[in-house]
């Protein structure tokens, strides 16, 4: 399904990816979306030539807790701006041995534990039920996992995402329930990989692990988990810079067409 290049790309940022644009120029868009407002303003720049559109998910200084993100504003700004791709940001939690924090995860399933955010553009009218038996673009996975072995970071792929509700940490119980069937987990994916499916928008989700979760008899502890947000937020700066270039080639993944076998 190849076509014209993709034009635009656009970032959701973390906690610890405050911007992508560092001392260049960038202009922000404010605007409005049939679901309210989006975390921010949309901050418009380009990355190694390639207009990119920038949210900070947390909203400016980190106001917003993840069940209370707007996630269908930013992902409807995003679209309405002209976002063809989406890449993502998130902080999450190891709960196996070998991916010790500092690690950078791409993960390509995951599991929702999330309990009360609207999780579809499609409230009502016409009824759609969208695939996500592969929740991850099949293209950007593949430019992402060739970056990532040429980072020179500590990098894996293939990975599944738990989602939970937040803002809380996990419960003991919960921690070793979770890692019997997931990798890492994480409190911003769901809804946003569905959302973006739903626009037909390529999605990816780079994820910088920050801890171990209580599965390994020590509490998370927030001072551990920003120091090593801010260790990594540079390198994930510097991998995002050698990334969204490359994703601005013809797409050959069918996202864009997800709701045309989708509606009832």
């Amino acid at each position: 399904m190849s076509g014209a290049p993709r034009r635009t790309i656009g970032v959701i940022g973390g906690s610890g990816i405050t911007t992508i644009f560092g001392g260049t120029p960038s202009r922000p868009h404010r605007i409005s979306t049939p679901w309210g407002a989006p975390s921010g303003p949309i901050e418009e720049g380009e990355v190694g030539g390639v207009r990119v559109l920038f949210v900070p998910r947390h909203g400016a200084g980190h106001t917003i807790p993840p069940h209370r993100i707007n996630y269908r504003a930013n992902i409807d700004a995003l679209r309405s701006l002209g976002a063809e791709a989406i890449v993502t940001v998130s902080s999450v939690g190891s709960l196996k041995e070998d991916l010790p924090p500092g690690t950078f995860v791409l993960p390509d399933q995951f599991v929702d534990f999330t309990k009360q955010r609207p999780t579809t553009f499609f409230d009502g009218g016409r009824v759609y039920h969208v695939s996500l038996a592969d929740p991850f673009c099949p293209d950007l996975t593949r430019t992402a996992i060739d970056v990532g072995r040429g980072s020179g970071v500590p990098f894996v792929s293939g990975k599944t995402y738990v989602c939970i509700e937040g803002p809380r940490f996990s419960t003991r119980a919960e921690s070793k329930f979770f890692r019997t069937f997931a990798d890492v987990i994480g409190m911003t994916l769901v809804p946003e990989v569905t959302l973006a499916r739903e626009r037909g928008i390529c999605y990816l989700c780079l994820a910088m692990v920050t801890d171990f979760d209580v599965w390994a008899e020590r509490p998370v502890e927030l001072k551990e988990i920003l120091e090593t947000m801010q260790r990594n937020s540079e390198r994930m700066t510097r991998w995002l810079a050698s990334l969204l270039p490359r994703l601005a080639t013809p797409p050959t993944c069918a996202c864009a067409h997800a709701l045309d076998e989708a509606g009832v």
